[in-house]
Parts: structure tokens; sequence; C-alpha cells
């Protein structure tokens, strides 16, 4: 990188899970400095947010459009170079839009948006602005995934035949969304969190991986969505048969309502001579299984790895890297991008969205008929 790459932030004020999240990730490798920011809709809320974060009085702004119109207004050495939108689900196509129109490269939490129409706006916008435009699809940014990407790819199991993706939470498990949780409240709630729950917050994050790794394209679905907790209003548990490119098979279970849990996802592929298996709460272990020849298990830092997956890590083997480097790693592939670098590396970007976008609502619609499979199309 010539230069620290400037980032405001739209959301994740003081109290935010992810906000704090991204502002670690974007540091973490010194690419990218955050100098502005709306945080909070709330006028002392987002005082505060801005001076805790140190950044200047008159570059916390009251609101996105205040935010884009005096950072466009500064010469090009001055005005921040992304936007992050860290909000909830309703507010991310109108932000990306208004900020990829605005000139600003934008990285966006996921969903992309509320439903298809929404995605596809973001994309004609992305396009005719010519800026790049991220999507917080975390887990693909473990060094293992990329592991078992780039082994999938290479050809080392043989035809693919088998895809399972799980992922598992139990916070939801209680109506905590009807008690106070904001996190809950807005996850529950169709008009901010879209036309899924478990399905559009988790669910698209066990999708993305299982093409992402895979590199195979689920072509038709079969679906169950369930609601437990009586009274909410989106799914909090999801099924979904798949059928892959090339006759694969493939199942996706995600849920919200499995008491005790904490984030379990897990991926498990196997082809006509051996497999993978990876658990995000055991990211540095990545299992290989073979027909003719014991299991092995390859470490991150350890021996073994290929050169794109040494690209993202940091640490020598023993030292376990997660969550936040896993987020760091798509936060240096969008600043190497925007650069211009040769070596960039890959990162979440529209295509992805798209896909998670048509998942939801394929999943949604045929759980919804009494159909037994449905196409996944639109993108």
């Amino acid at each position: 990188m010539t230069r620290t790459l400037r980032l405001a932030m739209v959301g994740g004020g003081e109290g935010a899970f992810i906000g704090a999240i991204h502002r670690a990730a974007a540091a973490l490798d010194g690419d990218w400095r955050l100098v502005a920011g709306a945080f909070s809709s709330d006028a002392e809320r987002n005082r505060r947010s801005g001076e805790g974060l140190g950044i200047a009085p008159d570059r916390t702004y009251a609101s996105l459009e205040a935010l884009l119109a005096a950072e466009a207004a500064l010469p090009d050495g001055e005005r921040v170079d992304a936007v992050s939108i860290v909000t909830p689900n309703h507010l991310h196509a109108p932000m990306a839009i208004a900020a990829l129109d605005a000139g600003f490269h934008v990285f966006c939490e996921k969903p992309m948006a509320l439903n298809m129409e929404e995605a596809k706006a973001i994309a004609q916008a992305a396009e005719r602005s010519g800026r790049h435009f991220a999507l917080a699809f975390t887990y693909s940014g473990y060094p293992l995934v990329e592991e078992a990407r780039a082994r999938v790819a290479g050809g080392d199991f043989g035809k693919i035949r088998l895809v399972q993706v799980e992922y598992s939470q139990g916070w939801l498990s209680q109506p905590i969304d009807r008690d106070g949780n904001k996190q809950a409240e807005w996850r529950t709630d169709p008009a901010r969190a879209g036309l899924g729950g478990c399905l559009g917050d988790i669910g698209t994050h066990a999708f993305h991986l299982a093409e992402h790794v895979s590199g195979l394209r689920v072509q038709e679905l079969c679906a169950d969505l369930a609601t437990h907790v009586p009274g909410r209003r989106l799914d909090d548990d999801v099924s979904v048969l798949l059928r892959l490119d090339h006759g694969a098979r493939g199942v996706l279970n995600a849920t919200q309502v499995a008491a005790g849990d904490e984030n379990g996802l897990k991926l498990r592929i196997h082809g006509e001579r051996g497999g993978l298996e990876w658990s995000q709460m055991e990211p540095n272990s990545l299992v290989l299984r073979w027909l003719d020849r014991p299991t092995e298990i390859v470490r991150a830092g350890g021996p073994g790895l290929g050169e794109s997956t040494l690209r993202r890590l940091r640490t020598p083997a023993g030292h376990p890297e997660g969550y936040i480097e896993a987020f760091a790693n798509l936060y240096r592939a969008f600043a190497q991008r925007i650069a211009g670098e040769d070596m960039a590396g890959t990162f979440p970007s529209v295509g992805d969205g798209l896909r998670t976008m048509a998942f939801v609502e394929s999943v949604i619609a045929d759980a919804a008929s009494d159909r037994k499979w449905t196409p996944l199309t639109g993108a």
C-alpha cells in the first residue's frame, strides 16, 4: 500500500457490536484509518461515539447525507476513500447507493439488502459509479477456508458429490426480541431485517460459504422454514436440501434456537477420493479425510499450505488467528483493490450479494409453496 486509506462509518455507535468489529478489522493492518462518521441518529449518542473514537467534531456528522456532502467537498488528499455501512438491513440499499453515487467505495454489512430489487439497484449503482463494493461475509476471510477452497479447486478430492453446511446458534431460544434486547429486536422485525430472520442473518453466511469453498452453484432447493418462539414474526430455524452443479447434493441447516449453541458454523465437502471439514469455532485446523490414506489435519501457519493461504496469515504456527483477523483479510483485500495492486486479494462483492439474495427469496418461495424443488434464479 502506498498510503493509508481514509474510512468513514455509518452506524456502529457506542454499544453496537458489529461496528467495533469492523473498526478493529479495518485498523489491524494499517491500511485504513477511521476519520469520519455518522454513528447514530441520536445526536448525543453520535457526539459521544465520535468523541470516544477520536474523530474530529467537524467530521462527526448528523447523517449520511451530511457526511457525503461534506466529504465530497474536501480536497482529494483529505476526503474519505470509502464508507463502511454497519446499520440494520433496511438501510443498506439506500445508504450504499447514495455513497456509491457520491463517488465513494462501500464496505457493507450483510445481507446486501432487503430483497433482490434493492440488491440489483446497488449493483447498478456500483457499475455506473465505477466504485468497488465489498460485502461482509466474514468467514470467507479465514486462511483455512481459503486453503479448503484452493484444494477443492485444485481437484484434490475429485468430482465433488456432497456439500454439507451447518450454522447453529442458540441466542434467540427465548423471546429476548420482546424483552428489550436491541440486537434481537431489529433482527426479528420484517421492516428492518427483511424477508428472512435466521435465514437472512446466518443462513446467508452458510450459503455463501458452501458455494465459495465448493466452487459449485446451487441450481435447485427444497426448503423448510420454522418459527419456534411463539409470536416471533420471522423464521428462527431453516433446513434446505440443495442440488448443485454437476449432480452434487447438499444440505444446509441454520438455526438460532439451538439452546446452548454458540456460533457453530461447520462445513463438510466430499468428493470421489476424499473430503474436508472446517469449523469456525476451531478455525485454525482443516481436517482432510481420504479413502486410501490416513486422515490429515492441516494447521494455520504449519507446513503444506498454498500461497493464497499464506498471504492471509499474520502469525507463525501455534499463534491462533480468529474472527477479527478473518474480517481484516477482507478489509485488506478491499484496500488493495482500491489501490490497484496487482496482488490484491479477493473479497465478497456484488455477485455474492446477488446470489445470497436470490437464495433468500428462493427459500421463502419454496417453503411457502407445495413444490418440492424450486430453481435458484435471479443472479
